[in-house]
């Protein structure tokens, strides 16, 4: 009895990590580091009580005890990772030589760069601690860096050695891109949120490691954490801009030719213009010369100081004001210049849940909710489930870079396995699966859903799947709505669904 029940703790572990990261540490004994320079006294352990919704049952509550690191900063604030502190229902801190764990709160997060600020309700907490000093630049590769953190592996302040081996402009969490720094110092789980410093300076924080691989960790650098600082200074966290549209590069001689390019002419060509910009002044096939007055080659990177070389993307944060850039097109022979628009945001069909709870509701032994962006990178992660995905055409998969639409706004699928009923008798269990029609109206939203449930006078539901496989399911309506009582009291759950949906439902037609 008793394996059995760390064997279902940890698979609740497993269910409950996708929502929030996987460098964070399950919560073991308290620790008290020995004497330390003031870099040490810095560095803080943060012991998080996390409750947030089961990935195959949101209408659960999970319960899990993690901690991670952050640093002190100026103003008596805490910096550390967007993950460490997700679906937080307690905070506490505790010096690296401290004994007492201080009560603290999120003030500003920005999940899509994985980054948050923490507060300390008793302001004595930080009498010894000083803000770390932070690089001004980016450190270089080669140099050496030094790890500060908790990790899994024991219980005092850890500190790990490596060197800078790479910088990029990749993809954070969607939309948010940036700088990221690439060390062979060891970042494992509970480091998450820890400083790291190149000549007793903070270039960063650690954030995540590549799984797989051994002695290769992650840095947010010093440049997205000022963004991020700055952005945040008005309470609010608006996001970073960023280029939406599709490109392509300029490498293929053909492809120069047809746009009747000079040879002394370099850049990125627009494949497809993102509309969802007001304003977008670009076309297909411009080709995107300069931004400001940095050049863009035909790889589409741009060259900053020490020959680094990064995605002209990385320039919409450079030079983006007032949620504009300054470009350079050569636009049918011709040469431009426009101000580009580059909002922080792009909606996706399958969009994040950045720390929310997503909404659900329960209608006889049926489970609806939406898909999120998490969900769908947790299943598509094994390459088994991916592949049947993909061979199934499922919308998870083969949808997760569209827009949303007025026809499609998102995309519903069932929460869960279907509750033991009678109902359902004969049917397979369709957890995950999309829902394409109801009684042949297709599906706009979870909202939509829930209209059509509460208006239908058909003698039927005939559900849909939105697969190549797969069976359609057909119930009886009278009977599903007579049945949702006793399956939510069978079940344990207490509301039907949540109070948004909810509202839809008790809403006269």
């Amino acid at each position: 009895m008793k394996s059995r029940q760390v064997l279902r703790n940890r698979a609740i572990g497993l269910r409950f990590a996708f929502l929030v990261g996987f460098c964070a540490l399950p919560v073991g004994a308290a620790e008290q580091a020995g004497p330390g320079s003031a870099i040490e006294d810095s560095v803080v352990r943060i012991f998080v009580t996390q409750r947030g919704p089961e990935a195959s049952a949101p209408w659960n509550s999970q319960t899990r005890e993690i901690t991670g690191s952050g640093v002190v900063i100026e103003g008596n604030r805490i910096l550390t990772n967007a993950h460490v502190v997700a679906y937080a229902a307690q905070l506490k801190v505790q010096g690296s030589q401290g004994d007492e764990k201080y009560l603290a709160s999120v003030v500003s997060v920005a999940p899509a760069m994985d980054l948050a600020i923490l507060k300390v309700e008793d302001a004595n907490f930080f009498n010894g601690r000083k803000p770390v000093a932070r690089a001004e630049k980016l450190p270089s590769i080669k140099d050496n860096v030094l790890v500060y953190g908790f990790p899994a592996g024991g219980q005092a302040l850890s500190i790990t050695k490596g060197i800078v081996s790479r910088i990029e402009f990749i993809g954070y969490n969607y939309p948010a891109l940036g700088l990221r720094v690439q060390i062979d110092a060891a970042i494992n789980p509970g480091n998450s949120g820890g400083p790291a410093l190149v000549d007793d300076r903070m270039i960063g924080v650690a954030f995540s490691m590549l799984g797989g691989a051994q002695s290769i960790g992650y840095i947010i650098p010093n440049e997205e954490i000022e963004l991020f600082l700055k952005d945040v200074a008005d309470g609010r966290y608006d996001g970073k801009p960023t280029f939406h549209d599709d490109v392509q590069t300029l490498e293929n001689p053909a492809l120069r030719a047809y746009l009747k390019l000079p040879a002394d002419a370099h850049g990125i060509v627009v494949r497809r213009p993102y509309t969802g910009a007001v304003g977008n002044p670009l076309r297909e096939w411009d080709l995107i010369t300069r931004i400001g007055d940095t050049p863009i080659n035909d790889q589409g990177q741009v060259t900053l100081s020490g020959n680094l070389k990064v995605s002209f993307r990385y320039l919409a944060q450079r030079y983006g004001k007032a949620g504009k850039v300054p470009l350079t097109v050569i636009r049918e022979g011709k040469e431009k210049k426009l101000e580009m628009p580059v909002p922080a945001w792009r909606p996706l069909l399958i969009a994040s849940l950045d720390g929310a709870v997503p909404p659900w509701f329960v209608y006889g032994p049926l489970s609806f909710t939406t898909a999120s962006y998490q969900l769908a990178a947790m299943l598509t992660r094994n390459s088994a489930t991916a592949e049947a995905m993909l061979r199934m055409g499922s919308p998870l998969f083969t949808q997760r870079a569209d827009y949303p639409t007025p026809e499609q706004q998102e995309l519903v699928i069932f929460a869960a396995p279907f509750f033991p009923h009678r109902l359902v008798n004969g049917y397979s269990n369709a957890p995950n699966s999309v829902i394409e029609s109801l009684n042949g109206v297709r599906v706009h939203s979870l909202a939509h859903l829930v209209e059509m449930l509460r208006d239908s006078h058909e003698q039927f539901l005939i559900f849909r799947m939105a697969t190549a496989r797969g069976e359609t399911f057909v119930f009886p309506r009278e009977e599903m709505q007579a049945a949702t009582e006793q399956v939510l009291r069978d079940n344990g759950i207490r509301e039907q669904g949540t109070p948004e949906l909810m509202a839809i439902w008790q809403r006269q037609k």
